[in-house]
């Protein structure tokens, strides 16, 4: 995701504004929640046990109406920080920056722009009283102090009411799992049914697992290993968590595909069976009380799927997910996303990475689960989202007014100031969009015609869009993402995702 700017047919945002001073404030308070998490894969904490992922929260002080601030303020441990308001319909216009002190060396960074671009989801995932608007999370690195100044635009633009800092602690590992082992145990890749009440037919499932590798500390460029024949979507922990995530319900759409030519590339690797006709029935617009308990697939099988970590394996505290999966009809396009932020991470990292992402979208955004269904990272490893199931058409909230008939996959980074996507992550973007569109038969480089679900700047609610079945986040919704760099690869990800050995064939 990236501010809200560029290639809109009707501005939504407006243009960043340059700070000239900065008044004193003092801080207005601080609230604390608590998440337990332990991960392999990660580097130790420094007890034996995990220390618990926690979300401290701090009130602007002051009380001008188009600025606020807040004065260097020694804080708890946190890595990730954005800002939040009361009425997450309410758009801030305008600018904030933070700078964070880094809790190993002292030092402070320089200002850092937040985005704002995280839409709530066009559903009733956003009814709740606890819905905040907020900006995009922004990964900082362990820190212990930070400054922050937000101002809006214009004279007649007011800053929103109930601004406050969120500040993400993902946690720690407990010291007995070892520094960057990447061991992740292998597990059943159980086929999860749709909610009671549900038509849908569930979609093919792999048939065997095997376990993925998370790269050590300081491993930035490690390419993957090779999958092997028959390997598992998802690594899954032999005790599956609760089955759950939004409840969203659904948002109209209307799609032709039609095919493009492809790019004649010879595939690596053999690819699975093809995919079977879909004969899903519309998604229902409210979920039942409680999900379906787990069951076996009886579908017939489908593409091999990429290795993917699971939930549990990056550490997701499944008890903050209080509502069920909703499953889409048909996944008809992948939008592929960054997190923006920075590129400054480790490989190792990206557990906590996700874990934090995780934590900010359901405390502080008051979603009820992680935006994304997918995440990739530098090294080419892929992680899974939003609950409900890899192999499933589950429902996110990532590209407003398309969430309804996509998928979502967003890479780790920021890739529209400077950064760069390595192969590895082009190449697992590739396969894993492959794979997930191919479970519906979907050809990752046709076009596809989709309805809008909502306004989204580039397109009026109920507007034809006709988009590539991998689009960038900006084809259907007016910002940046997935940053220029990463958008201008899309055409060889489809080429890769085309080629892919995971792609149906």
């Amino acid at each position: 995701m990236s501010p809200r700017r560029s290639r809109a047919r009707r501005t939504l945002g407006r243009s960043r504004t340059t700070w000239l001073a900065v008044g004193a404030t003092v801080l207005g308070g601080a609230g604390l929640a608590t998440v337990a998490v332990a991960v392999p894969g990660e580097g130790p904490g420094t007890e034996d046990t995990a220390r618990p992922a926690s979300a401290q929260t701090m009130a602007f002080g002051g009380t001008g109406r188009t600025k606020r601030t807040l004065p260097r303020t020694e804080t708890k441990t946190f890595s990730l920080i954005g800002i939040s308001w009361a009425d997450h319909t309410t758009r801030f216009d305008g600018t904030a920056q933070i700078r964070t002190r880094s809790a190993g060396t002292g030092e402070w960074t320089d200002w850092r722009d937040l985005d704002f671009d995280t839409v709530a989801p066009e559903t009733d995932e956003t009814s709740s009283v606890d819905t905040r608007g907020a900006s995009e999370p922004l990964w900082a690195g362990p820190s212990d102090a930070v400054e922050a100044r937000v101002l809006a635009d214009g004279e007649q633009t007011a800053v929103p009411e109930g601004l406050r800092l969120d500040l993400i602690d993902p946690g720690t590992t407990p010291k007995s799992k070892g520094k960057g082992n990447g061991a992740l145990k292998p597990g059943k890749t159980t086929a999860t049914t749709a909610p009671a009440g549900s038509e849908e037919a569930p979609a093919p499932v792999p048939s065997t697992s095997s376990p993925a590798t998370v790269p050590s500390a300081g491993d930035d460029t490690a390419t993957p290993s090779a999958p092997a024949e028959s390997t598992p979507g998802t690594t899954e922990p032999a005790t599956s968590p609760t089955d759950t995530a939004s409840a969203e319900p659904s948002a109209p759409a209307e799609s032709t595909t039609s095919a493009e030519s492809p790019t004649p590339v010879d595939p690596t690797t053999p690819a699975g069976s093809p995919t079977p006709t879909d004969t899903a029935a519309p998604e229902q617009s409210t979920p039942p009380a409680e999900p379906s308990a787990p069951a076996e697939s009886t579908a017939p099988a489908g593409p091999t799927s990429p290795t993917i970590v699971s939930r549990a394996d990056w550490g997701a505290d499944e008890s903050l997910v209080k509502e069920p999966a909703e499953y889409l009809t048909k996944v008809e396009a992948a939008f592929v996303h960054h997190t923006a932020g920075t590129n400054d991470y480790t490989c190792a990292d990206s557990p906590a990475i996700i874990r934090a992402i995780f934590v900010y979208h359901v405390q502080t955004n008051g979603w009820n689960d992680v935006g994304y269904n997918f995440f990739v990272d530098k090294c080419g490893t892929v992680f899974e989202g939003r609950a409900g199931g890899v192999d499933k058409r589950v429902r996110g909230a990532h590209t407003y007014g398309f969430n309804g008939v996509s998928s979502g996959i967003s890479l780790l980074g920021d890739y529209e100031n400077g950064g760069t996507p390595t192969p590895e992550a082009l190449s697992a973007i590739a396969d894993v969009a492959a794979w997930k569109l191919g479970l519906d038969g979907v050809d990752p480089q046709a076009q596809v015609t989709l309805t809008a679900a909502g306004d989204t700047g580039v397109y009026k609610t109920g507007e034809k869009a006709t988009l590539h079945t991998i689009s960038g986040h900006r084809d259907g919704y007016a910002t940046l993402c997935p940053g220029q760099v990463l958008y201008d690869r899309l055409p060889d990800i489809r080429t890769r995702a085309a080629a892919s050995p995971y792609a149906a064939k």
